[in-house]
């Protein structure tokens, strides 16, 4: 299928390794200009050699000033902008809500939420200019379930569902269309480092924790980064262009978290 996006410019944060990796080398794919930013200086260092047509920039989407440079170096790159992927995010804490550090649970929304934010409020006037303009904000299955221990990150992707929405209304009449991406269980260290340390404690295997996950689960299986990027590419391409407002979930019909 072409999906009509050669030349489109766009911009992915956390873009150096996993989901955001695997959605900016898609977009690259079909004939892109994509510039990335990320944290993990050595990932980045990697992609130079690896993906030389990703442009780079190192930054901490939770720093307003670096996010700033950050656009500045990207519409440059770029000659504007066309696409915002909001992916940037950590799991933030797995502990019960009275043994949080505050530390971390600022940490983790400053991250996966008011993040979005920082960069979304310096995309939206690049993206009037555009003729095909999309912001996609990565949540999580989190995002509309519960998920004991896991309370600051689910607060965060809950609260991107609400940031999404209210953009949608917001900037339809730019025709800037926005929606959010809901993964499940996503293969990767991440996920992971997740069930690890969700097995650590309650005491039990890995093996075990990972079975209880997928009982939750009607497809039995791993979301893939490239199935979210495949969604994700569809939305912000000219055949994606009444889609918006949507909290579009990708998780194999996950009905609870535990």
């Amino acid at each position: 299928m072409n999906l009509d996006i050669k030349g489109l410019r766009v911009l992915v944060t956390a873009g150096a390794n996993g989901i955001g990796l695997a959605i900016a080398r898609a977009f690259a794919g079909e004939g892109a200009n994509v510039h990335i930013c990320d944290v993990d200086t050595e990932a980045l260092k990697a992609l130079r050699a690896s993906d030389p047509t990703l442009t780079q920039t190192v930054c901490d989407v939770a720093d307003r000033a670096a996010v700033k440079s950050l656009f500045a170096e990207a519409t440059s790159v770029l000659g504007g902008l066309d696409v915002l992927v909001n992916n940037a995010g950590i799991a933030g804490p797995t502990a019960k809500v009275d043994e949080i550090n505050p530390e971390d649970w600022d940490r983790c929304l400053d991250i996966c939420l008011t993040g979005q934010f920082n960069c979304t409020r310096l995309a939206v006037p690049l993206l009037r200019e555009s003729k095909n303009a999309s912001i996609v904000n990565i949540s999580s299955a989190a995002g509309r379930l519960g998920f004991a221990m896991r309370a600051p990150y689910a607060a965060a992707k809950w609260g991107v569902i609400g940031f999404t929405k209210s953009l949608s209304i917001e900037l339809g009449p730019d025709n800037i269309r926005v929606n959010a991406v809901l993964p499940g269980l996503v293969a990767g260290d991440r996920q992971r480092r997740v069930l690890e340390s969700k097995a650590q404690q309650r005491g039990i295997s890995f093996t075990q924790m990972e079975q209880t996950a997928f009982s939750y689960t009607s497809i039995k299986e791993y979301v893939t980064p490239q199935q979210l990027a495949d969604q994700i590419i569809f939305m912000c391409s000219p055949k994606g262009r009444t889609i918006s407002g949507q909290a579009i979930s990708i998780c194999g019909d996950t009905q609870m978290l535990g």
